[in-house]
Order: C-alpha cells, then sequence, then structure tokens
C-alpha cells in the first residue's frame, strides 16, 4: 500500500467496497493499523430504519447514501469536520451523533460505498473481491444459520449494484477478500 505510505495529504479519503463478507472490515482495519491517524466510517451506521424502507429498494439496498453523502463524505471532501448520526441495529433507530475531524485517512467501508453517487469524492477507492460461497459461509458464521433468508435477499441486492453499476471495473484497487494476511 505504497500509495497510503507516500500520502502528503492532511486528509486522505478512502471508500472500499464489496460484498457482503468479503473483508472490507479488515481491510479497513489493516489500513488503519499502517496510518498515523485515522478512522473508519462503517456504511452499516447508515442503514434505514425499518419505517423508512421500501418494498424494492432502490441501488444500494436499504441503506441511507444520501445521508453518507451530506453527513461524511461531501464535507470531508472540502476539507471540512462532518458528523453523522449512527444506525442502532438492535433498535432500528438512529443513535448518537460522531464527530469525524478532517485530518488523517477517514475509511469508508461497505456494501455500496463507492456507488456512483458516492465515487467521485473519495481520493482513492478499492474493492475486495471475494467468492460467493467464501462470504456466504462467513455471514453464516458471524451471524448464524438462522440469518440464511437475510444473506440470500442481501445478496441479491448486491447483485443488482453489481449489474447496474459495475463498482469493480470503476475503483482504483481491488483486492483478494480470500488473503490471510
Amino acid at each position: 500500500m505504497e500509495w497510503l505510505k507516500n500520502n502528503k495529504k492532511n486528509l486522505l479519503l478512502v471508500g472500499i467496497d464489496g460484498c457482503g463478507g468479503a473483508g472490507k472490515s479488515t481491510l479497513a482495519d489493516h489500513i488503519l493499523s499502517i496510518a498515523t491517524e485515522g478512522i473508519v466510517i462503517h456504511m452499516d451506521d447508515f442503514y434505514l430504519p425499518s419505517h423508512e424502507r421500501k418494498e424494492m429498494p432502490d441501488i444500494g439496498g436499504h441503506f441511507d447514501w444520501k445521508r453518507v453523502l451530506h453527513q461524511v463524505i461531501k464535507p470531508l471532501s472540502e476539507r471540512s469536520p462532518a458528523e453523522y448520526q449512527r444506525y442502532d441495529w438492535d433498535h432500528d433507530e438512529l443513535a448518537e451523533w460522531h464527530h469525524v475531524s478532517a485530518s488523517g485517512v477517514v475509511v469508508v467501508e461497505g456494501c455500496y460505498a463507492t456507488r456512483d453517487d458516492l465515487r467521485p469524492y473519495y481520493d482513492y477507492t478499492i474493492w475486495v473481491d471475494c467468492p460467493r460461497e467464501v462470504r456466504l459461509k462467513r455471514g453464516l458464521e458471524r451471524d448464524g444459520q438462522e440469518a440464511l433468508p437475510f444473506w440470500l435477499d442481501w445478496m441479491e441486492q448486491e447483485d443488482r449494484y453489481i449489474e447496474i453499476q459495475h463498482p469493480r471495473d470503476q475503483v482504483d484497487f481491488i483486492i483478494k477478500g480470500t488473503r490471510n494476511n
């Protein structure tokens, strides 16, 4: 990751995308271990509360990409601090606010993080590639077998995103999510 080590900017905004279970969070944590200052912002914090979800979601599943754009990505891309309200998965509602300074490495990681509407704002974009069966296995190991219907629906929404927006073909780097290092 020479691009990270050679960074001379005060703020570096990085988007990490890929399907569920591909290894995006692991990569984000690795990037922060190299950076002298930084934070990871998870797209999971921008899930829509159930009362706001549509039966057939737009591209990007039930993630509020407009909120991540306006609360985080746009301000940071303008080198201004950002504040966002986290989605609480247990209570299905927006929870506490988080402050993000406009310095260091800010990684936005998660499914749909580099969708067409968000990609132009990043300094670097990364796609984490991983076979479907590995991702499903990882997801079920983490969430339990009872989550299989959720994962199958989730994967169907991801397939639609990939088919329409081709995010893998439009990023700066592709990383294999099956590597152990």
